[in-house]
């Protein structure tokens, strides 16, 4: 059964290593299909954004599942002490790397292949572990529990999820599997439960259900007051359970692991 296991996951690398890889190489098709969703979702990112500015100073940050880069080089040039983008892709490395000389990045700044379950920094060394959208393409656990182990014991991660119950989500999901690999999971609840079995302190901040609307009018005038206001009515909506898990993505900041 061990053995059974171990061959599903490296089925399972393999096949995320190759989409990735396909991804990175052309990210064309993905972007038409996506791209009046991610731009109703600017708030998130930029909430996201301030977090990793006010905390990254000084410290040493991994970019988890950091693509051609996406975070990164914002970190380096943040005033971190040191950032280490790792990514399962080896063609999102190299463009990552070829951008370092390109933009004359300082030496705090540097990528690696790495299989972000199975983490190879030293047990304890890392201040911050950042990602976007890379946790609901991984085996949750071995992922969660390897970030606990490297994190410093007042280290901090700070993640953009998506959540898997909103049946209209899915629906879109499920008519466009071509833009997203086989194996990926948006998160549930379940999967919430989990990440705080590794860590003293989760802190979930729920955004995107009504707003969503806003897609339907992101190239017309008056498309942000509108967004503007129905975001603010998604945060009351999202003081009720229900609600929360209708949400299309989450910001969580999770600190104090819990070494196992």
């Amino acid at each position: 059964m061990l053995e059974s296991q171990t061959e599903t996951d490296i089925s399972r690398i393999a096949r995320e290593k190759k989409f990735h890889d396909q991804r990175f190489a052309d990210d064309s098709k993905r972007s038409n299909k996506v791209g009046r969703f991610y731009r109703v979702a600017q708030s998130i990112k930029k909430e996201y954004e301030q977090l990793l500015i006010d905390k990254c100073k000084g410290l040493t940050i991994i970019e988890y599942g950091c693509g051609t880069g996406s975070y990164a080089f914002f970190l380096a040039k943040s005033h971190a002490n040191k950032v280490i983008g790792i990514d399962i892709s080896p063609v999102a490395i190299e463009v990552a790397k070829i951008q370092i000389i390109n933009e004359k990045v300082g030496e705090n700044l540097s990528f690696e292949v790495m299989n972000a379950e199975e983490l190879t920094f030293d047990y304890s060394s890392v201040d911050l572990i950042c990602g976007s959208g890379i946790l609901h393409h991984l085996d949750l656990e071995k992922a969660i529990k390897s970030i606990a182990n490297v994190l410093q014991p007042e280290g901090k991660a700070i993640f953009i999820e998506p959540l898997g119950h909103n049946i209209f989500i899915n629906l879109f999901r499920t008519l466009t599997p071509s833009i997203r690999s086989e194996d990926e999971h948006p998160l549930i609840e379940s999967d919430l439960k989990l990440i705080k079995q590794y860590f003293k302190n989760v802190k979930i901040k729920y955004f995107y259900l009504s707003s969503l609307l806003a897609i339907l009018i992101v190239d017309f005038p008056g498309f942000k007051l509108v967004l503007s206001i129905l975001e603010s009515l998604d945060q009351f909506l999202f003081k009720l359970p229900f609600f929360r898990n209708q949400a299309w993505q989450v910001l969580i900041q999770i600190s104090d692991p819990l070494k196992k």
